[in-house]
């Protein structure tokens, strides 16, 4: 025997409908529907950082540094303040100095320091800034002819903040990491060389571990 009728409609058929209209996806309640596309995010992806270089010798470098006056470090102020690293906290290293490879002069005349784009990027010596501008494969680049006659590269960089001929010590901020020139991602070059030539190159891991430093 039916049930009553609810306003002309037995309370099966009632609850039946009332069913079907709960379960529709026009309502959005049924348990199987996929889960709503996420919104948008508005932040930005986090950029990537590890590349090395795609080149470490360019001629257009190369002859602006052999353009520069043989400049004198002779403050004996800067001569004996401290050394320290070019990047504050310890980087992963993704390109190791004299590894073989399809360079001129055979191997890898840097290390490569995995950092962010943005970095702050400190002198490790006192000396004076002989470059620093746009360096052909390096990107932008600042070099320094420290008070111990070497001369150190920092390429790749994606802002300069010491101009030519400026005088800096340790813990000078030299400008930012970045991935301009010919690089595979974020990172800085450091290189070290005994005079201007290209191949004049010596360990940069080496050459600060004598001034007491762990790259």
């Amino acid at each position: 025997m039916d049930e009553p009728n609810i306003r002309g409609t037995t309370r099966r058929e009632w609850l039946g409908g009332a069913a079907v209209v709960l379960g529709s996806p026009i309502l959005g309640f049924r348990e199987d529907d996929p889960e709503p596309p996420s919104e948008p995010s508005s932040e930005p992806p986090e950029e990537e950082h590890g590349g090395n270089c795609g080149s470490d010798y360019d001629q257009e470098y190369e002859e602006l540094l052999e353009a520069t006056e043989d400049v004198e470090v002779s403050d004996r102020a800067l001569a004996a303040a401290k050394w320290t690293r070019p990047i504050r906290k310890r980087a992963r290293v993704t390109m190791r100095y004299g590894v073989r490879g399809n360079w001129l002069a055979g191997y890898h005349t840097g290390v490569d320091l995995a950092v962010p784009t943005g970095t702050p990027v400190y002198a490790v010596g006192s000396g004076v800034v002989v470059l620093a501008s746009w360096s052909g494969s390096y990107g932008k680049a600042v070099t320094i002819k420290l008070s111990d006659s070497r001369y150190v590269l920092y390429a790749h960089l994606s802002r300069i903040s010491v101009a030519r001929g400026a005088k800096v010590k340790a813990g000078t901020r030299l400008g930012s990491s970045g991935a301009t020139g010919r690089a595979t991602g974020p990172h800085l070059h450091f290189e070290v060389r005994a005079r201007r030539p290209y191949g004049s190159d010596i360990d940069p891991v080496k050459y600060l571990a004598r001034h007491g430093l762990i790259l």
